[in-house]
């Protein structure tokens, strides 16, 4: 479990690519390693993945297909740098919203505008995962908690709005239009949407066939 409050930036230091796997290195900063196993569970942009191997500045992951597919690893370089949440224990305090780090899908950045000490951005999603976007609700972009401000669903875009310390604490400051996000549906949300849903077509089939 995360808790979508960045803690530091790992910076990707070495990339192995395999057949369905990649295998990745990323240098933390000091102390940020501090108490970690191998097997221990880190989220770098927001993707849970675990430790193989570590020393005290370093630790590897592998990165499978499937995580491959649906993130922005594929398209990781050497020298980026990416959000680090260790994994929650049993009585930290959530400050962000419960996170598991299994991203759903990719976002783009379509937007960015800077108001005095403010700095806003907006996304575009796909319009199937659009569906549990709302204002005011909770998502989790590149492993952050952050509040949706507005969504337009004419245009499948949404805002959020950062503030300086959340620009200090994370890669947002690094990124430019046109550059993919890693976006994890905030999971209640996604559980009312696809009941109501369910729901709604069940009963649907059901008033149809005593029609006809």
């Amino acid at each position: 479990m995360f808790t979508g409050i960045i803690q530091g930036l790992a910076t990707a230091a070495k990339i192995e690519k395999k057949p369905g796997l990649h295998s990745l290195t990323f240098k933390f900063p000091t102390g940020a390693l501090a108490g970690v196993t191998r097997g221990a569970s880190i989220a770098l942009d927001g993707v849970c993945l675990t430790v193989t191997e570590f020393d005290d500045i370093s630790a590897s992951f592998d990165v499978m297909q499937e995580t491959l597919s649906i993130s922005t690893f594929a398209l990781l370089k050497a020298g980026e740098q990416v959000n680090f949440e260790r994994a929650a224990g049993a009585h930290a305090e959530v400050g962000g919203h419960v996170l598991s780090g299994h991203v759903d899908c990719t976002g783009t950045i379509s937007k960015i505008t800077t108001p005095a000490n403010n700095y806003v951005l907006q996304f575009t999603v796909a319009k199937d995962w659009f569906r549990y976007i709302f204002s005011k609700g909770y998502i989790a972009i590149n492993g952050t908690s952050l509040t949706i401000t507005n969504a337009n669903r004419e245009t499948n875009t949404f805002e959020v709005w950062l503030i300086p310390e959340t620009l200090r604490m994370t890669c947002f400051n690094k990124k430019c239009v046109g550059d993919s996000v890693n976006i994890e549906i905030e999971r209640q949300t996604q559980v009312i949407v696809d009941t109501v849903t369910n729901f709604m077509k069940d009963n649907l089939q059901n008033l149809q066939r005593v029609n006809s």
